[in-house]
């Protein structure tokens, strides 16, 4: 995958596109399912809120 896919530049500042893991911290970025987050690392998931 690209990194084009993981950060955005707006101006002169590095944004993250994907949430990062709570638990192993910002070098790990958590897949977005249809109703989760998960970390591919670490197996953390966190689900998404109904609206």
């Amino acid at each position: 995958m690209s990194e084009s896919k993981y950060f955005k530049v707006e101006g002169e500042n590095l944004v993250r596109t994907k949430k990062s893991c709570k638990e192993c911290g910002d070098g790990y970025f958590m897949a977005e399912h249809k109703d989760r987050y998960t970390c591919g690392h670490c197996g953390y998931t966190e689900f998404k809120k109904k609206k």
